[in-house]
């Protein structure tokens, strides 16, 4: 025998939500950013960032001459490690919940997978911010322990953008191929192998060397690590780079992700 509750009409009440306040994004940007360290993968990562943006900063310590021990040295070295770990961190920000299948729970919670998708952004550019600020903190101490004549010659706003730039494209890019695979594997492998694959090919086949600044993003990307301005071609040419290697794996994936069937 089952009992209902009614109203005292006969009819079941309503649940009235209409005095429940809606999801920020304030809220799902703090979740996107909890998830990247609730996961053992994305700790470990986490922790390698850390970890190898110190060890760089203490070989080129050790290693270099006290000239040679600037800021702004300090600051390219810690732009390889953190360039090459990075984008797996946003890499693993999506992919991870299609892996551990999470994503049904969440796109139950917020139906509305665009405004996931624009926490996950916000979440990974606030990583590649965390980890510049790191890399410039630990350079900043080197440098004042180093005890260069000019050590922080020729350090300016624009040389901070610069760095900047390349944090947020490369946690960006990784997070595009992730929305295109939905793998971690798959991903991962693809990011490293198809650029690289397309620099050596650029750089043994003429005509696609002469293009490589407008399609190849490492190649466009090459002046960021060098200091002073950057002229109007090499603006036009990390546009044209960022928009193939970036922006169009970024709404290839979104198109994918919007439309998938979450099991």
């Amino acid at each position: 025998m089952t009992a209902v509750l009614t109203n005292g009409t006969g009819q079941a009440p309503a649940l009235d939500v209409t005095g429940t306040p809606g999801i920020t994004m304030a809220r799902l940007v703090r979740v996107e950013l909890r998830k990247l360290v609730d996961t053992r993968a994305s700790r470990w990562l986490l922790a390698a960032i850390v970890a190898i943006t110190l060890l760089i900063i203490v070989v080129v310590f050790l290693t270099g001459s006290r000239s040679d021990r600037t800021f702004l040295n300090f600051m390219a070295a810690t732009g390889a490690p953190q360039g090459f770990l990075l984008p797996v961190l946003g890499i693993l920000l999506v992919t991870s919940e299609w892996g551990q299948r999470t994503a049904l729970v969440t796109f139950t919670l917020m139906p509305v997978r665009g405004r996931v998708l624009a926490a996950k952004v916000v979440a990974a550019l606030v990583a590649g911010l965390a980890a510049m600020v790191l890399a410039m903190a630990i350079a900043a101490l080197a440098t004042l322990g180093g005890g260069a004549g000019d050590a922080w010659a020729g350090v300016g706003v624009d040389d901070i953008g610069k760095f900047g730039l390349l944090e947020a494209s490369g946690v960006l890019q990784g997070l595009a191929f992730g929305l295109l695979f939905l793998s971690s594997a798959a991903a991962i492998v693809t990011f490293f192998v198809l650029p690289t694959a397309f620099t050596i090919v650029a750089s043994l086949w003429g005509t696609l060397h002469k293009a490589a600044p407008w399609v190849d993003l490492s190649t466009s990307q090459q002046p960021l690590f060098d200091s002073g301005h950057m002229s109007g071609h090499e603006w036009l040419h990390l546009a044209s780079g960022t928009a193939i290697w970036v922006l169009l794996p970024f709404v290839l994936g979104l198109v994918r992700v919007l439309r998938a069937e979450v099991k």
